[in-house]
């Protein structure tokens, strides 16, 4: 049994997403790179924004189990989206967590491993996309 479901509806890149709650309510736009005119989000974006929320919150649920304080902790999601060379596309993300100054380099590794193996954005890609974890 699902704890919660999102549900959101779009019409494609160049369109609207909206979710049922009203909450979300984007212009979608093909990126400029990609020969649109780039002038809404782009379901990359999106997803890059999910993950690195969802990313944050799991470190912190982490953090607080091993007593380890994070404050004023975040993450960047890179997603980039590349040829599959079979005519399609796929992901790969880049995580950048910026951990304090004053946490100790192998806990801040520690801590951003047992993240991954905790986030449902990272259980949900695990084998599916190339995920590359880095500590700043």
């Amino acid at each position: 049994m699902s704890l919660y479901t999102a549900v959101a509806t779009a019409t494609g890149r160049d369109g609207r997403a909206v979710s049922s709650d009203g909450k979300l309510d984007v212009e979608l736009a093909l990126q400029e790179e990609l020969g649109g005119t780039g002038v809404g989000t782009n379901p990359e974006q999106l997803f890059a924004a999910g993950y690195a929320a969802c990313f944050a919150t799991s470190m912190q649920l982490v953090a607080q189990q091993k007593e380890i304080d994070v404050s004023g902790m975040s993450v960047t999601a890179e997603v980039g989206l590349v040829p599959n060379g079979q005519g399609g596309y796929q992901l790969e993300v880049s995580l950048r967590t910026k951990l304090p100054d004053s946490l100790p380099r192998e806990v801040g590794r520690t801590l951003i491993e047992a993240t991954h193996r905790v986030c449902p954005y990272s259980n949900a890609t695990r084998g599916n996309i190339p995920v590359e974890l880095l500590a700043e």
